[in-house]
């Protein structure tokens, strides 16, 4: 990934589309980006659909997304850091309808297969 972040950086025509601010993506881009601030970096997109589109669309040349969202969209993916996943719930709504009924489909072996075949691991 440094290679190629190194060479998107060097051109000053390869245009990023950014994560935004205070995301969990966002801070893995600031620090892939070590202080750097290439063309793009102000543009924010909400989510990694958004990223995508904006990559799929010819608006951006490169971003960061998961990669099940940048296979749906027909565009290439290079690993860049795992990223683990966490359902949360206060205490005190742990066992409410929803929340349990969530908890029961997570746990079902079905979800669990959908997940890992669109690329989750799945643990607990």
């Amino acid at each position: 990934m440094a290679t190629a972040t190194a060479r998107a950086l060097a051109d000053p025509e390869c245009v990023l589309v950014n994560r935004n601010r205070g995301s969990g993506t966002r801070v893995l881009i600031d620090r892939l980006l070590a202080g750097a601030k290439p063309p793009g970096f102000l543009t924010e997109a909400m989510s990694h659909n958004a990223v995508a589109a904006a990559v799929a669309q010819g608006r951006a040349d490169w971003g960061v997304a998961i990669n099940t969202v940048a296979e749906e969209s027909g565009l290439g993916f290079l690993p860049f850091q795992e990223e683990h996943f966490d359902f949360v719930a206060p205490k005190t709504r742990w066992d409410r309808p929803p929340v349990r009924l969530f908890r029961e489909a997570l746990m079902e072996e079905e979800t669990r297969s959908t997940l890992r075949r669109r690329g989750f691991q799945t643990e607990g």
